[in-house]
């Protein structure tokens, strides 16, 4: 193990022939175990769709035991025609593969007990009979055509030999594949690295790491170095008690430090915010590869650095997984960091007028408050002597939810007429949102690229912050407002926003024509 982690930007193979590793993921399954995840067919379908776009090679789609809502939800990602393999999750009985079968799955998860503490207190069962009714299981499952793979569970905590005896097992009655699963997360990367060494004599091995100790990228990268070919994750790094192996951490390690593609790595970042969307888990700003803060800059130095060299602070380019660099403003920006930021919006200002901007931002970031564009941007405008037009301005919202479909009511005034509009929506704010785009027409079609809400007060009469980052074409702004009603602060910084993307400095007003 000595050459198991590389030495970027040199790439350095897990071992000799490790060219081809491939991916199974199974948030579908395992990742909707955690605790309050619930996904729906057509949140599971989008799912599916996201990940065969990522070129994810194995699908675990769900459990076909679990009920027939389950099958129901399993049929309809086999019904999607997608490039990868379509498995369901399957315990070590026939009924199980039936049911399977029922949902037209082109392969099988099958897990039967691999450490003594299942063997015998979790199932009652021996080691004896684990064999023999995996042997009948494997030779069924593949007489019906399907690919097989088999878990020994707790097989971090099994004993190896037993382990051994249970791949060759498996392998001879027609297994595709055995799998090393660290079921909770207990063993370091010795131990993986141990049993996939031994299990890889029998014939092609999976590792199934989670990551109750924070290691595992670090049990799964072990496995590969000790020849695993597929490696077993979750989209966010979803699953019960502190989660799967991140698939998109996997991918990405192997990827930029041993040069072993496995998926289309441009695809992670939408792949994770769909992920998020559907299971309302949102991902911390620190996680590596899709977080909000992994290709964000704020420091002075570091903002500086990144500007000249874009490399100097980044281990590789967020292009290659779908994302952009951002620099942000706070407590911590220097004069290079401000200055883009103000060209980004079309301004442009002298060293003085620089030094102002640059001490406003510092003094409102020392208040513990973030900067937003919007704010930089008055700063910039105050600090210059000129006054911004407002073009769209909310005079009044109305909007119920109560019972029925959320509908709201906005009054705008947009340059010299004032417009009403209504709509509706899945909830309140995007009724409100329906009504903004239905009263300013086509002609400010803008795009929500994030939306955040902060409570910043406790009791009833809480405020809330919310934070919009929307887009017009390749110009985007970020506008932050705060209120006790949670619509009225969503739709008032939609509106500011759009307001300042219809009117970017150094570009012609968009017209506003009322349709």
């Amino acid at each position: 193990m000595t050459d198991l982690f590389g030495g970027s930007p040199e790439t350095n193979p897990l071992y000799d022939d490790a060219t081809d590793v491939q991916l199974l993921d199974t948030t579908l399954r395992d990742g909707e175990q955690a605790p309050g995840i619930s996904l729906t067919p057509d949140e599971k379908a989008e799912i599916a769709q996201a990940l065969d776009r990522a070129e994810i090679d194995v699908i675990e789609a769900g459990s076909a035991c679990t009920g027939e809502g389950e099958r129901q939800t399993i049929r309809r990602v086999t019904d999607l025609g997608l490039d990868a393999t379509i498995t369901s999750f399957a315990r070590g009985v026939k009924n199980d593969i039936d049911l399977a079968l029922d949902c037209d799955v082109d392969g099988v998860t099958i897990v039967v007990p691999g450490s003594d503490r299942h063997i015998e207190t979790k199932v009652n069962t021996t080691r004896d009979e684990v064999v023999a009714d995996t042997e009948e299981l494997v030779a069924y499952a593949r007489d019906h055509g399907l690919w097989v793979e088999v878990i020994g569970e707790d097989g971090s905590r099994a004993d190896l030999e037993f382990l051994e005896r249970l791949a060759e097992a498996a392998m001879d009655a027609g297994a595709t594949r055995v799998c090393y699963a660290d079921t909770v997360g207990h063993a370091g990367p010795e131990r993986a690295y141990e049993v996939v060494s031994a299990l890889s004599e029998y014939g092609p091995v999976s590792t199934h790491t989670h990551d109750d100790l924070g290691l595992g990228v670090t049990n799964a990268l072990a496995s590969v170095a000790a020849g695993a070919d597929l490696i077993h994750g979750t989209v966010n790094g979803l699953g019960e008690r502190a989660g799967n192996v991140a698939l998109e951490e996997v991918a990405i390690a192997l990827d930029h430090s041993y040069d072993l593609e496995t998926v289309d790595t441009t695809q992670l970042y939408e792949l994770g915010q769909t992920v998020a969307r559907s299971t309302g888990v949102q991902l911390p700003p620190n996680k590596a590869v899709t977080g909000e803060n992994a290709f964000t800059h704020e420091s002075g130095i570091h903002t500086d650095g990144t500007l000249k060299d874009d490399q100097m602070y980044e281990p590789y380019p967020p292009e290659k997984v779908g994302r952009e660099r951002r620099i942000v403003l706070g407590k911590h920006t220097g004069r290079a960091g401000a200055q883009a930021a103000l060209q980004e919006h079309g301004f442009d200002v002298s060293d003085e007028e620089l030094t102002e901007v640059v001490e406003r931002v510092k003094a409102i970031g020392d208040r513990g408050k973030r900067v937003t564009d919007a704010d930089l941007l008055a700063i910039a405008e105050e600090v210059q002597g000129t006054d911004r037009e407002r073009r769209v301005e909310l005079l009044n919202l109305t909007a119920a939810s109560g019972g029925g479909i959320p509908t709201a009511s906005v009054r705008l005034r947009v340059d010299d007429d004032e417009r009403t509009a209504s709509g509706t929506g899945s909830g309140p704010v995007d009724a409100a949102v329906s009504a903004v785009r239905e009263a300013l027409g086509e002609a400010a079609n803008v795009t929500l690229e994030s939306y955040e809400v902060d409570a910043i007060t406790g009791g009833t009469d809480a405020v809330v912050t919310v934070e919009v980052e929307m887009s017009r074409g390749d110009t985007s702004v970020t506008v932050a407002n705060s209120d006790t009603d949670i619509t009225t602060a969503s739709v008032k910084a939609m509106v500011d926003a759009i307001d300042r993307l219809l009117s970017v400095p150094g570009e012609d007003p968009v017209p506003l024509a009322d349709d």
